[in-house]
C-alpha cells in the first residue's frame, strides 16, 4: 500500500481525529476587498475545492461562503461522513468565508459541507456551490476535481472574433445531449461527451451549421428539467462524462470550425435540500420575500440580484464557461422573468420597486453589469437573450440605455410565422400582415430567428405537424417555412430534428427519430437545410447586414390577394443583392413579374421546390434575363414562374 493510501486509511479508521489545517488560504487582501465590494468575478479560482500542496502535504483546500453559519465541516467518504472530524474555520475579516486545508485527499473524493446555522437549529448537508464536478444524479455529493486541460484549438480562438461577429453567418443547431442520439444495444443510453465528439460534431459539420447550442449542461438534479433547473453553476453534468470530456467535445467542435453556445440559467434555481436554497439557514442566494424570491410557474427560487455576493456568484459562473471551457457564447434563459416584478403574478402577488413600478431594478442592473464584464474580458464572444416581451434595447449597449446583450431571440417573429403557417392557404390572404409585420421592428434589436425546443414540447407537436392539409402540402409548407426563414433578416436557430422533419413531438427520454431518414421526404428536408446553411454562408447578402436596415429592401409586400412576398437582401458591396420571392399558396404562378434593381441575367441560386428537396421541380430553368420593363418602381423586371408553396432566390450574374 502506498504512503498516501496508508494515510487515507488511517484517517478513515479514526475519523474522529481532526486532520485539517487552517493556515492555508487562496484569498489575498485584494480578493477580500473586491469580494466585499461586489467586484470579484473569478470566484471559481478561490471558493470551492482546489487540490494543492501545503508544505510537503498534497491535499485539498476548501472554501465556502456562509456568513450565517455557526460552524461548518467537510464530510465525505474519506471521513465516513463524520460531521465532527474536519471543521472549517471562518475568516476573521467579516467576509463570511469558511476555509481549511485537508491533506491526503485526491481527485475524485466526494464531499459535502455540513452546515449548522446560527438560527432555528437548522443544519443540512450541502453540495458545494462552486464544485467543478458532481456525482451522477440522483446522488448529490460534489467531487474534488482538477479541471486542467491541454487545449488544441488555437486556430479557432485566434479567429473567433470573425466567426462570432454580428456580420458573420449564424446558423445554430440547438441540441439536448441526452436525447440527440441513443445507443439501442446498450439499453438506449445517451451518448457520452466523447461519443458526441465523434458523431454530433461530424453531423453538425456535414449539415453546414456554423454554431451548436447545447441546452443546459450545468449539473441539475432532475433530468426531466432538461437542465433548466440547475444547481451546478460551475459543473457540467456528470451524466455523460467528466469535465475534461466536455472540454474535448468543445475542442472537437472548434477544430471542425463550429462555435459552441451554452444555455445558461441565472433567473432561478430548484429548492432541492442539498442545493442553494436556505443555504446557511437563511435566504442567502434567494430573496427572503416569496413575492420576490419564489417563482410561481416553475416552483423554484429566484436569485437575490441586489446582493453583491450573489451577483458575483452568477457573473463568475458566466465567465467560468468562457475562461475554462472556451465556449463562444451564452444563451441566457428566461430574461423576461428577471425584468418584471409581476412576471406570472396577479395583482397583490408582487412588490413594486422603489418608484412604484414593475421593473426589477436590481435584476436589470445585474444584467447590465454582467454583459459589461463579459464583453470587456471576452470581446469576441456573444451573449444572447431569450426575452419574450417588447422590452426596449435588450441587444443595445448599456451606454446607450440597453441591457448590453449581443443578440435577442425574435419570439414575435416565431409566434406570428407559425400562426400564419397553421392557417389553410386559401385564407392566408386575410392574414398577410402577420408576415409583413416583422419588418416594422426587425432592426430594433439584433434578432435571432428561432424554431427552438419550446415549439415542439408540451403537446405542441412537431414543426412538421403544425403544417396544414395533406402530406404534399405539409412537406411543401415545411420547405417554404425554412426557406422563408433563411431569407428573412436575422440569424437562424433550429432545434434538433427540425432539420429532417421529425414527425413526432420531442421526447427527452428517447432518441430523435433517425429511422425516418429512410424516407425521401425526410431526406429532402435534410438536403434543403444543408443547402440553405451553405447558401447563407456563401452569400454575404444573406448575413452581412442582418442587423442593419440597409440589408433589406421590399420589392412587393402588398400582393396579399396572391399571398406573395418579394424582397431584396443586400450585402455591403454596392451590387451585392439577392432577390427572394415567396409564394404562400399551393398554386403555381406563371409569368409573375417582379421588379429588380438592374438588368442582366439573374441566376436562380435556390428553389425550395427542387426535386432534390422533395418538390415538383417547378422553376425558372436556372435563371431569367431581366427586361427593361418598369415594375415595382424599378427600371427592370423579371417574368418568373413561382412554384406552389415555394421560395426562389435569384442573384444577378456580373
Amino acid at each position: 500500500m502506498s504512503k498516501l493510501k496508508e494515510k487515507s486509511a488511517v484517517a478513515r479508521q479514526d475519523s474522529s481525529i481532526e486532520n485539517i489545517y487552517h493556515d492555508v488560504t487562496r484569498f489575498s487582501q485584494e480578493d477580500i476587498y473586491l469580494f466585499k465590494e461586489g467586484n470579484h468575478f473569478r470566484l471559481y479560482d478561490k471558493l470551492g475545492a482546489h487540490p494543492m500542496t501545503r508544505a510537503n502535504d498534497d491535499g485539498v483546500y476548501f472554501a465556502v461562503w456562509a456568513p450565517n453559519a455557526e460552524w461548518i465541516s467537510v464530510i465525505g467518504d474519506f471521513n465516513s461522513w463524520n460531521i465532527d472530524s474536519h471543521k472549517l474555520m471562518v475568516r476573521s475579516d467579516g467576509s463570511g468565508i469558511w476555509e481549511g486545508f485537508i491533506p491526503n485527499l485526491t481527485q475524485g473524493v466526494i464531499y459535502k459541507y455540513h452546515i449548522v446555522s446560527r438560527y432555528n437549529g437548522y443544519q443540512e448537508n450541502k453540495a458545494d456551490p462552486f464544485a467543478f464536478y458532481a456525482e451522477v444524479a440522483p446522488q448529490s455529493a460534489s467531487k474534488v476535481w482538477n479541471i486542467d486541460f491541454q487545449w488544441h484549438d488555437d486556430a479557432w480562438m485566434k479567429n473567433r472574433s470573425q466567426k462570432n461577429s454580428l456580420a458573420a453567418p449564424f446558423s445554430i443547431y440547438e441540441v439536448h445531449l441526452g436525447s440527440w442520439r441513443r445507443v439501442p444495444d446498450e439499453g438506449h443510453r445517451p451518448l457520452t461527451y466523447q461519443e458526441h465528439a465523434n458523431f454530433l460534431v461530424d453531423y453538425v459539420k456535414k449539415m453546414g451549421f456554423t454554431h451548436v447550442q447545447l441546452m443546459p449542461i450545468m449539473e441539475h438534479p432532475f433530468y426531466g428539467s432538461w437542465g433548466y433547473q440547475c444547481l451546478g453553476y460551475f459543473a457540467p453534468t456528470s451524466r455523460y462524462g467528466d469535465p475534461q470530456d466536455v472540454m474535448f467535445l468543445i475542442e472537437s467542435f472548434h477544430k471542425a470550425g463550429i462555435g459552441v453556445l451554452l444555455d445558461w440559467v441565472p433567473s432561478h434555481f430548484p429548492g432541492d435540500g442539498h442545493g442553494l436554497a436556505y443555504f446557511d439557514g437563511t435566504h442567502l442566494y434567494e430573496h427572503s420575500d416569496p413575492q420576490k424570491g419564489f417563482h410561481p410557474d416553475w416552483k423554484s427560487y429566484i436569485f437575490n440580484f441586489g446582493r453583491n455576493e450573489v451577483k458575483e456568484f452568477l457573473i463568475s459562473s458566466a465567465l467560468f464557461w468562457f475562461d475554462k471551457y472556451h465556449v463562444d457564447g451564452l444563451r441566457v434563459d428566461a430574461v423576461a422573468s428577471m425584468l418584471y416584478l409581476d412576471y406570472s403574478r396577479k395583482e397583490g402577488e408582487w412588490v413594486p420597486n422603489i418608484y412604484g413600478g414593475r421593473d426589477n431594478i436590481e435584476a436589470i442592473n445585474f444584467l447590465k453589469q454582467m454583459n459589461e464584464v463579459i464583453y470587456h474580458q471576452f470581446p469576441d464572444v456573444q451573449m444572447i437573450a431569450e426575452e419574450s416581451t417588447a422590452w426596449g434595447g435588450v441587444s443595445r449597449p448599456t451606454n446607450q440605455g440597453g441591457l448590453g446583450f449581443g443578440m435577442k431571440w425574435n419570439m414575435g417573429w416565431m409566434h406570428d410565422t407559425l400562426e400564419y403557417f397553421r392557417k389553410e392557404p386559401l385564407f392566408r390572404k386575410f392574414h398577410h400582415g402577420e408576415l409583413t409585420f416583422s419588418m416594422l421592428y426587425a432592426y430594433t434589436e439584433n434578432f435571432v430567428l428561432s424554431l427552438s425546443h419550446d415549439e415542439v414540447v408540451h403537446g405542441k407537436g412537431s414543426i412538421f405537424g403544425k403544417m396544414p392539409n395533406d402530406a404534399w402540402e405539409k412537406w411543401a409548407n415545411l420547405r417554404l417555412l425554412y426557406a422563408y426563414m433563411y431569407g428573412h433578416p436575422g440569424k437562424k436557430l433550429l432545434f434538433m430534428g427540425n432539420e429532417f422533419g421529425q414527425w413526432g413531438e420531442w421526447q427527452h427520454e428517447t432518441s430523435l427519430d433517425w429511422h425516418v431518414l429512410q424516407f425521401p421526404e425526410h431526406q429532402g428536408i435534410q438536403n434543403l437545410i444543408r443547402d440553405l446553411n451553405g447558401l447563407i454562408c456563401r452569400e454575404p447578402a444573406l448575413h452581412q447586414l442582418d442587423f442593419q436596415w440597409q440589408g433589406f429592401d421590399w420589392v412587393n409586400h402588398g400582393d396579399w390577394q396572391n399571398s406573395i412576398l418579394a424582397f431584396l437582401r443586400r450585402g455591403s458591396a454596392v451590387d451585392d443583392s439577392i432577390l427572394v420571392i415567396c409564394n404562400f399558396t399551393p398554386v403555381v404562378r406563371h409569368q409573375y413579374r417582379v421588379g429588380v434593381p438592374a438588368g442582366g441575367y439573374w441566376q436562380e441560386i435556390f428553389n425550395s421546390d427542387a426535386q432534390y428537396y422533395g418538390g415538383a421541380n417547378v422553376g425558372n430553368c436556372g435563371g431569367v434575363h431581366a427586361q427593361p420593363i418598369v415594375w415595382h418602381g424599378r427600371d427592370h423586371s423579371l417574368s418568373l414562374t413561382l412554384p406552389a408553396l415555394g421560395v426562389t432566390f435569384l442573384k444577378r450574374c456580373p
